[in-house]
């Protein structure tokens, strides 16, 4: 199934995946360039510095920031969701590029609500465990 925009000339079709790629790649560029690991340079995580309870995304810029050095072993110590997240991202990045390419219907790349729900309660399992004792190897 072809969507509206399927005449569309196929370079205007990679438009927004092309600006959504410069966006994320500029992030990483920005945080590989700034080491959210020296204080000063990002803001603390609020509910981390009331409360001692590390969110789901705690660790995440350190975690990118080991991405864009291609150190993937401190990547997933500082945060293994996020580094899932950065993975299944350029997956789906992938898949959209690919169908928009083709003008082909880019509904497949809104999950059901099934899933949906799954990845919440993944997130809510990661936040809990990695703020219980035997999760402490989850600590960013």
């Amino acid at each position: 199934m072809t969507t509206p925009s399927a005449a569309a000339h196929p370079a205007r079709r990679l438009l927004a995946p092309a600006a959504a790629l410069a966006g994320v790649a500029g992030a990483f560029v920005y945080v590989g360039a700034v080491d959210p690991n020296e204080p000063g340079h990002y803001p603390a995580c609020p509910l981390l510095r009331l409360t001692g309870i590390y969110c789901p995304g705690c660790g995440g810029l350190r975690s990118a920031h080991a991405v864009a050095h291609g150190d993937l072993a401190a990547a997933f110590q500082d945060n293994a969701l996020a580094v899932a997240g950065y993975a299944i991202a350029a997956v789906l990045w992938l898949v959209w590029v690919v169908r928009a390419a083709r003008g082909q219907d880019l509904a497949v790349l809104q999950p059901p609500a099934r899933l949906r729900w799954a990845l919440g309660a993944l997130v809510l399992a990661f936040t809990l465990l990695r703020n219980l004792p035997p999760g402490g190897f989850l600590h960013p």
